[in-house]
């Protein structure tokens, strides 16, 4: 069946530097996944945290569904990740020991599961993110001059 993109963080790659990616489901309500199928989520402000051996996803904002009644969810809940205790383990040691910080990156559906892609990631510095800039920048400019070339 496939992977349908849902949505995905691009502030979090701007932000910072990506070591490692992995995959959890989620814990959702039937209003949630209608709403997602609809496109309606904000993945921005999002982060990941561990308490009590359980992995928990903040700031997550998944707009009510408009046809929903008293049974709509809470657009802010925090919401449950399905993770293996081995993997909540290792995340929450390189959490706490290392200095990273785990963001989710996108959104998508899986066999028509909604996955999201976690990134364990280290926080860049003003130069970093310059230096980003100037990359990016180049490698435009070098792509039109090819393209022009081309023609």
């Amino acid at each position: 069946m496939g992977e349908k993109q849902i949505c995905t963080n691009k502030k979090a790659y701007h932000e910072y530097f990506i070591e490692e990616k992995l995959e959890a489901g989620m814990v959702l309500r039937g209003t949630e996944v209608k709403s997602l199928r609809a496109g309606k989520v904000n993945l921005n402000d999002a982060f990941m945290m561990v308490r009590d051996g359980e992995a928990f996803l903040h700031n997550l904002h998944i707009s009510p569904y408009d046809f929903g009644n008293r049974q709509n969810h809470d657009p802010d809940r925090n919401r449950k990740l399905l993770l293996h205790k081995r993997e909540i383990t290792r995340l929450y040691g390189r959490i706490r020991e290392q200095g990273y910080a785990a963001i989710p990156l996108r959104l998508y559906f899986k066999d028509g599961l909604v996955k999201v892609e976690i990134g364990l990631a280290k926080g860049k510095k003003l130069h970093d993110k310059r230096e980003d800039l100037k990359k990016k920048d180049s490698q435009r400019e070098l792509s039109q001059v090819m393209k022009a070339r081309n023609r």
